[in-house]
């Protein structure tokens, strides 16, 4: 007898189709390489939010009502998707990539940790045990098992990558408490950012005309990694269970990983592998709650609120 997945579940699995599209990432970049950064946040999120329009639009004149959400609302939204890639394009200027990398996938753990501060939620030793095996596997995915080069001259790029971590926690965590903002007016809150981009883009780059190439991989970009990415990610971290979310973030650099391995971007290693049982271990001991819903976690939660 198949049993139907709760709202929770079903929501959770939703959120983690924004993770599967963000392991396009790093292909669909590398096939717009040579686009300047705030130029291909601004197309890509413009597409974003023409498709998330015409959407709106086949839904019915009532769904544009979505779009007046109250300030507040729209600072954090915007301040997430915005300032996350804001902070990100400053680490990547500032430090080695590497690095700046590294402490800007420190996003997933920050989520779990902060998920405590939420009314109703309760963080367990699985939840927190399961992300750090799941940071793990990432830093072997981000550092290829090499040693990281740390210096002081960097410290702006790594601030600027901190900042970047914070921001996204946060954002995905302080978007709980909207809950009744519909996932629909993330159509705006993309519109908004492309505009940000374009100010940014026209204050700090020169406008580079893309290849038929590059104009695949915008548009490939801004319909799935920068376009519905964000949409579900938005419904997941509103109603999933969001510690089980951060950890399985950590899927998406060693997806990613394999993706690039398939096409013939990067080679397989004994490093990929064991990022690859460290990483899906650790979701699945993240996630052990939300696997056996029956079973009520025996141990005391280690936050709580």
């Amino acid at each position: 007898m198949t049993t139907t997945p709760s709202p929770h579940v079903r929501a959770t699995i939703i959120g983690t189709i924004a993770i599967l599209l963000w392991a396009l990432l790093a292909l669909f970049t590398t096939w717009a390489k040579g686009i300047p950064p705030f130029q291909l946040l601004a197309l890509t999120f413009f597409i974003a939010f023409v498709s998330g329009f015409i959407l709106l639009a086949c839904k019915g004149r009532s769904s544009f009502k979505s779009l007046k959400q109250k300030p507040i609302v729209w600072i954090v939204s915007v301040g997430g998707l915005f300032g996350y890639h804001l902070f990100y394009f400053i680490a990547l200027h500032n430090a080695p990539a590497v690095e700046a990398s590294l402490i800007a996938y420190l996003w997933p753990l920050l989520i779990v940790f902060f998920s405590a501060l939420l009314p109703g939620e309760k963080l367990y030793w699985f939840h927190v045990a399961g992300t750090l095996i799941g940071l793990a596997g990432a830093v072997l995915i981000v550092t290829k098992g090499q040693s990281l080069s740390w210096n002081t001259d960097h410290y702006m790029g790594y601030l600027a990558a901190i900042a970047c971590a914070l921001t996204w926690s946060g954002y995905s965590v302080l978007n709980r408490k909207f809950k009744e903002v519909p996932s629909d007016a993330v159509t705006g809150f993309c519109g908004a950012t492309a505009l940000l981009g374009l100010v940014f883009h026209l204050g700090t780059e020169t406008w580079v005309p893309p290849t038929e190439t590059q104009w695949l991989a915008i548009l490939a970009l801004g319909l799935g990694p920068v376009g519905l990415a964000f949409f579900v990610w938005d419904y997941g971290t509103k109603h999933g269970e969001i510690q089980v979310l951060g950890a399985l973030s950590y899927g998406a650099p060693l997806l990613s990983t394999l993706l690039l391995v398939a096409v013939g971007l990067a080679q397989a290693s004994w490093t990929i592998a064991i990022a690859c049982l460290l990483i899906v271990g650790g979701a699945l001991l993240a996630s052990a709650k939300m696997l056996k819903p029956a079973d009520a976690p025996k141990g005391t939660a280690i936050a709580s609120k």
